[in-house]
């Protein structure tokens, strides 16, 4: 049995670490190994994490399967988009599974559960960027329902940026 559970400081060690080996696989082919180092060794220490989790406006949650946690989101309500002209939308800034959980329908279940926390609070909207590269993210958003928006430069380090797409889901009922 799964559950996911909004996040506190005590989690902060499992979404590091999670996140590092995460973005690392994810991402592994969009730079070099000293950026990706570089990026990682900067958002996914303890402190990173733990001031984002006492952030008011993050909100984390994490994914447990079997006592152990395998995955975590993070999403900021009411964050404007240049490219959406229209209130109360949210920012869907993380969502990370480990990948020997792949193909087991928990990253489904966590966004789920993020698009139903969003309509919760009011929200008409959900955007996101992924980097283009990354196949396997751009077809599971475009599965739930998400559209490519735009594309922008993501700074992975002070010398390297990555092309990322913008996608967006409507969620108005």
């Amino acid at each position: 049995m799964f559950s996911i559970t909004r996040a506190t400081v005590k989690n902060t060690s499992s979404i590091a670490t999670i996140g590092a080996i995460a973005v690392e696989e994810a991402h592994r082919g969009s730079c070099s190994a000293e950026d990706m180092n570089a990026f990682l060794e900067k958002n996914y220490n303890e402190m990173a994490v733990q001031e984002e989790i006492c952030t008011e406006k993050n909100i984390y949650h994490i994914l447990n399967y079997k006592d152990a946690t395998i995955g975590f989101s993070k999403i900021v309500f009411n964050s404007t988009h240049s490219n959406i002209n229209r209130d109360n939308i949210a920012r869907l800034d993380r969502i990370y599974l480990l990948k020997e959980f792949y193909g087991l329908k928990f990253g489904f279940e966590l966004l789920k559960f993020n698009i139903d926390l969003a309509k919760e609070n009011y929200q008409s909207g959900i955007w996101l960027f992924t980097w283009i590269g990354n196949t396997r993210a751009v077809d599971f958003y475009h599965k739930a329902g998400f559209n490519i928006i735009g594309s922008h430069q993501f700074q992975v380090t002070e010398t390297h940026y990555n092309e990322h797409y913008q996608m967006f889901l409507d969620i108005r009922n």
